[in-house]
């Protein structure tokens, strides 16, 4: 169990302006293409007015809900950041692993989960359509940096000590898949096999059992045609151009108007009921038509610097010998990498048709609270670490000097 840490000033919080920076960037940046892609909803059919329905009933048009998920992941995450010690995550991690299957077990009964487009994911929490799986990653990243942490000498030395953690994620893999929702299946698995990657996983041990996972999902994408459709159609995105590949047809055609500057802020057309899900999975699709080249990398650099601040955090972390704070921020670097990197493929038309939003921009509450919850980890982490190093100059020195 990592050191526990008892600040000189407990009032005190060691604030990250660098992250803080970024995250609201993005955060920004994403509420303002989700008032993008989504103002045309509110078009009233029978007399052509823009913000008739808008004004009828504001806080059920997506912008405002949008605000809401925002508020509230905010007001969490200030808590967390500010209230709860990372102790205090490292001991419940089993416990908060545990309510994310249950929570997949309750989202999967008729009548209590929602079920939108063929798939039940959601269930609908104090007025908010919550998505269960988004959840489930949080708590992930929590339980696997707390059993890391742990059993950090035997995963380097026990090939059971890897599998043992596995077989709880085969479990959740296999309750997601039953939704179905095989995007968070992978990201789950990727979560783990990162985490134990870092902590000095053996490579033989790691690439057999990757190659068993890969067996594996093989297995369950071409065991039904509807996900073999999906994983392949992407190869050859004009051959149904009016059934399984037109959403990815229409957002590479999206991407393309775009060209270098974009068609401007608002002008999109592909979003005007053209491409599904515009404002959540396909928002990245959006940006590209509206905001051209430029804007496509000024996503790709904000989510570069994400990673890159988060694993400083985690690092740094790790120096100080906060073992489960380092695996923690290592967890939610590889969480906001990899999704971010599979949302963006699929939209630019190299990798298979999933449905992951893209972090902290695309419309969903689930999705933001979670994410938002999670960055809140990363601040806490870093006033952590701060505070140990400020209390402890000299073995922070021997820290570095080791390193």
């Amino acid at each position: 169990m990592s050191r526990v840490i008892k600040p000189a000033n407990k009032e005190f919080f060691h604030f990250d302006g660098l992250l803080a920076l970024i995250s609201a960037s993005i955060i920004a940046f994403g509420y303002v293409m989700v008032a993008s892609s989504s103002l045309h909803w509110a078009v009233n059919k029978e007399s052509g007015n823009l913000f008739d329905p808008l004004l009828a009933a504001p806080f059920q048009h997506d912008i405002f809900k949008q605000l809401a998920h925002i508020g509230i992941g905010m007001v969490l995450g200030y808590v967390i950041a500010k209230k709860i010690p990372m102790q205090v995550w490292e001991k419940r991690g089993g416990l908060l692993f545990g309510i994310g299957l249950l929570l997949l077990i309750v989202v999967l009964i008729p009548g209590l989960g929602v079920e939108v487009n063929g798939s039940r994911r959601w269930l609908k929490i104090a007025g908010l359509n919550i998505q269960v799986s988004e959840l489930m990653k949080f708590f992930a990243v929590i339980y696997m940096a707390g059993y890391i942490t742990r059993h950090h000498q035997s995963i380097r030395k026990s090939t059971f000590s890897l599998i043992k953690p596995l077989l709880l994620f085969g479990i959740a893999c296999g309750l997601l898949l039953l939704e179905p929702d095989f995007g968070s299946s992978v990201v789950l698995i990727i979560i783990a096999m990162g985490i134990m990657f870092l902590a000095g996983a053996q490579l033989s041990q790691f690439i057999l059992l990757f190659l068993i996972l890969g067996a594996a999902a093989a297995i369950i994408i071409f065991s039904s045609e509807y996900r073999k459709l999906r994983v392949t159609s992407f190869m050859n995105p004009f051959d149904d151009p009016k059934g399984t590949d037109y959403q990815l047809l229409n957002a590479l055609v999206a991407i393309g108007r775009g060209e270098w500057l974009g068609v401007g802020l608002g002008s999109g057309v592909q979003k005007m009921f053209y491409l599904p899900e515009a404002h959540t999975d396909f928002i990245f699709s959006v940006i590209g038509e509206e905001l051209g080249f430029m804007g496509v990398m000024m996503v790709i650099t904000l989510f570069a610097a994400l990673v890159w601040r988060t694993f400083a955090i985690a690092q740094a972390a790790e120096m100080a010998g906060q073992k489960f704070s380092a695996y923690l921020s290592y967890g939610i670097g590889i969480w906001f990498a990899f999704q971010a990197f599979v949302n963006m493929g699929v939209n630019m038309g190299i990798l298979p048709t999933k449905g992951l939003t893209l972090p902290l921009m695309s419309y969903g509450g689930g999705s933001m609270i979670s994410m938002c919850c999670a960055l809140a980890l990363l601040f806490r982490v870093h006033s952590e670490t701060a505070e140990l190093n400020a209390s402890s100059p000299k073995k922070r020195f021997g820290a570095w000097a080791n390193r």
